[in-house]
């Protein structure tokens, strides 16, 4: 069924995540950061992965702890429910539009962290949130959930935008990349493990 529960706990946050990869894209988000729980939902919602997070963290500090270790989390709880990949697809790509902004996604779930970013935000802020914590998550996850990840701004306006467009882009690669190929049961890698 390829899920996986993952819990975290550190003298700064108390996070738990479970996923179940081969879902409907059912959520339960909450992080104490309203901005970031509407992301979470949308990358669940989009990848059609099932996604429950629980998180406590030293927001009276900020938002940094906590969104960087649900990426953390997340990342281990992709790649536990992933096993040893066999049968999966691999790779995914997406190319989505939000109205002003664009965004392309391409990934490799390769057990090769690597992150190219190329997403500047017109503003430093959405509403309260940091948009420098969108790269910070996408860099824990990637990290941890063992994923070459690419995400590019084609244009953009508004940053509330581009960053959603991130996120459900991302989260169509993901879906694509995750998805059974029937024609390839085995290890999708010539090294025979990835």
């Amino acid at each position: 069924m390829r899920r996986a529960e993952v819990s975290r706990k550190t003298a700064e946050t108390e996070i738990s995540v479970s996923v179940a990869l081969y879902g409907t894209g059912t959520h339960d988000c909450k992080t104490g950061v309203g901005f970031f729980d509407h992301m979470l939902d949308q990358l669940a919602r989009h990848s059609l992965i099932d996604l429950t997070v629980r998180a406590k963290g030293d927001l009276h500090i900020d938002d940094h702890h906590t969104v960087e270790d649900v990426g953390i989390a997340l990342g281990q709880a992709l790649t536990k429910a992933l096993g040893n990949k066999a049968g999966i697809t691999r790779y995914g790509h997406s190319r989505l539009a939000m109205d002003d902004a664009q965004v392309a996604t391409a990934l490799d779930l390769s057990a090769r962290p690597y992150l190219v970013w190329n997403l500047p935000f017109p503003t430093a802020k959405i509403g309260s949130f940091d948009t420098e914590l969108v790269r910070e998550f996408f860099q824990a996850l990637a990290t941890h959930g063992g994923i070459t990840l690419h995400v590019d701004l084609i244009h953009g306006l508004n940053s509330h935008h581009i960053a959603e467009a991130a996120f459900k882009s991302v989260a169509r690669a993901l879906r694509m990349a995750v998805e059974a190929d029937p024609r390839s049961p085995g290890i999708p890698s010539t090294k025979g493990t990835l």
